[in-house]
């Protein structure tokens, strides 16, 4: 396996490309305007920069990883020579199944095709195409150039030797990858999303305020970063999207997303990418608590 295509130059997509080029392969990023794929490069130069000022790469690996990947708006194009694709577009089941329907027209026949969902069915996704046994679930962590693990999922029709070709891939790029079945939320979000949900209900119910909920989690439990915080950063309306396919696959209302949630993502407020969310990541705020507006 030498020829990666990756279906979207946004916060993973960049991501997974960066990590793979750096790795050696060649790499294809696709996405559908060519302002998207600039700013998808702006990134990965600017992290490349920081390995560099770290002394972690030198100057002449970052030039390397950069010729390393082409940039393509046109997805049968960007496909036509590779041995793997992975979808990195946004967790949405209509448009992940638009994509899979084009991936397994215009693949190579025995191209592997993976989606970088963070809860959607691989079956399901699988099902759309005619070659169910070589589609799988290579979900990556954010910042993905950093985070080491990688959830390999096989959907119902997946074969060993695609999913032990996977598994051996992702070593390859740095990564430590963790066969999981395929259920909603799969392992990571199933465990992740209800407690990040929870905090949420906590500050709906005024048991305490946003900057009070993650101290307690971050002195209290250790964790790096507080779960509002951590829901700015994921994007609350990835979140929400989570709660959803997990409420909708398994029926149970502990799943169900809180109104609080539902409230900022209607009102556009979604965390780092939108400026606020529960924090205000304006450039005269630098991540100060936001009015509690939506308590009302």
């Amino acid at each position: 396996m030498k020829n990666i295509a990756v279906i979207g130059a946004g916060t993973m997509g960049n991501g997974i490309a960066h990590t793979s080029a750096q790795s050696g392969f060649k790499v294809n990023l696709i996405d559908i305007s060519d302002a998207s794929l600039k700013r998808g490069l702006d990134t990965i130069s600017r992290n490349l920069d920081r390995m560099v000022a770290k002394e972690k790469i030198t100057d002449a690996d970052k030039n390397t990883t950069l010729g390393n990947i082409t940039t393509f708006t046109d997805t049968k194009e960007g496909i036509k020579n590779v041995d793997l694709v992975v979808e990195a577009a946004t967790e949405n089941l209509d448009l992940k199944l638009k994509i899979f329907k084009q991936l397994d027209e215009f693949a190579p026949k025995n191209a592997i095709l993976a989606t970088n969902t963070s809860s959607i069915s691989i079956t399901q996704i699988a099902a759309v195409t005619s070659r169910p046994d070589q589609i799988i679930g290579m979900h990556f962590m954010n910042p993905v150039p950093i985070m080491k693990l990688v959830e390999i999922i096989k959907g119902y029709n997946t074969t060993d030797e695609v999913t032990n070709t996977i598994m051996q891939l992702s070593k390859t790029l740095g990564k430590e990858p963790v066969e999981v079945n395929d259920y909603p939320g799969f392992v990571a979000n199933r465990i992740l999303m209800p407690m990040l949900n929870e905090s949420i209900e906590t500050l709906y119910n005024g048991v305490a305020g946003v900057q009070e909920i993650d101290t307690v989690m971050k002195l209290g439990m250790a964790h790096p970063m507080g779960p509002l915080q951590l829901a700015d950063f994921i994007g609350l309306d990835v979140c929400l999207s989570i709660l959803n396919v997990m409420y909708n696959g398994f029926k149970n209302p502990k799943y169900a997303p809180c109104p609080l949630l539902v409230n900022m993502v209607n009102a556009g407020k979604l965390g780092v990418k939108s400026g606020e969310g529960f924090y205000d990541y304006s450039e005269s705020k630098k991540a100060e608590k936001v009015s509690t507006q939506f308590l009302k």
